[in-house]
């Protein structure tokens, strides 16, 4: 098999880039309908201008995951066996939605992912604008975490249209237009209430809630956390950036971590900075998410 054959294969993968301009028109309709939602103009364009960024640096490592994948499955055991019959896509559902619950994890609780993800947390607004917003470098780590499902023998496009689906379904919990759903709903989906939290800088909320579709992840796995009535969510970051440049957005934690690398005096402390969660600190307050939250408890 050659490149032209993996990039024929990979052109039938065209849900995201259809449902793009209907994003785009849901978000001005979001923005008629709820203009409160929508009070900075200039960040709105930044999570636009983020989304057709993000396109380009993945085409080069969603080309060569895909390449990968399709020899995986060609080595597989079970190639034979996971078809495409629609009890494979319904296991493939639920193993992609695990898969990128940790990808999505990971890119909190690892300083160095954090700096890809990062982008997609520095609006001050959470709408459906936000969530064009995606996290640049996060690009090229991210198939990492589909890497063992070829192997299970499902194969490269039938893994690709289900991380399109999911995301798919995570543009729409991007919005405070809908409050929250029954009780039921809430308990197995993730839904825009448990978003909210998400995206939140509360101490009570940080570092939670990282599901696509399933919330059950976070429930079985220690992550979830409720939107409470009494604290309404703070969008943004621990430390605001107020740089409406799109180039800096997309890197200025890399910057962060080498500043942080260089003053480090040993290599420990060096390695603990790229590969710690974000907040921990050789020479001052420990401020990652999990010791906020413990002395928040106590």
């Amino acid at each position: 098999m050659d490149i032209s054959y993996y990039l024929e294969q990979l052109a039938q993968d065209q849900l995201l880039t259809i449902a793009f301009p209907v994003f785009l028109v849901l978000v001005m309709v979001e923005r008629f309908v709820d203009r409160d939602a929508y009070t900075d103009t200039k960040d709105t364009f930044v999570s636009i201008s983020l989304s057709l960024i993000t396109a380009l640096v993945e085409l080069i490592p969603k080309i060569l995951a895909f390449a990968t994948f399709m020899v995986l499955h060609e080595i597989s055991p079970l190639r034979d066996v996971v078809e495409r019959q629609w009890w494979a896509w319904l296991l493939l559902f639920f193993l992609d939605d695990f898969s990128y619950y940790w990808f999505h994890r990971m890119n909190h609780e690892v300083r160095l992912f954090w700096a890809g993800h990062v982008p997609h947390h520095s609006s001050l607004q959470m709408n459906l604008g936000t969530a064009l917003r995606q996290g640049v470098g996060e690009r090229l780590h991210k198939y990492l975490f589909w890497l063992w499902l070829p192997l299970l023998g499902f194969d490269a496009l039938m893994i690709f249209v289900m991380i399109s689906i999911n995301l798919l379904y995570q543009f729409f919990v991007h919005t405070e237009i809908v409050d929250k759903f029954p009780k039921p709903i809430e308990w197995i989906f993730n839904t825009p209430s448990h978003h909210r939290v998400h995206h939140a800088s509360n101490i009570r909320y940080l570092d939670c809630n990282h599901a696509g579709v399933l919330i059950i992840w976070d429930r079985l796995f220690g992550t979830f956390s409720e939107e409470k009535s009494f604290e309404k969510p703070v969008y943004g970051l621990t430390k605001n950036i107020s740089s409406y440049n799109p180039a800096y957005v997309a890197t200025h934690e890399y910057s962060a971590i080498w500043k942080d690398v260089r003053r480090a005096r040993t290599w420990s402390d060096k390695l603990k900075y790229i590969f710690y969660a974000p907040g921990w600190s050789h020479d001052d307050i420990d401020q990652r998410a999990k010791i906020l939250r413990k002395k928040m408890k106590k």
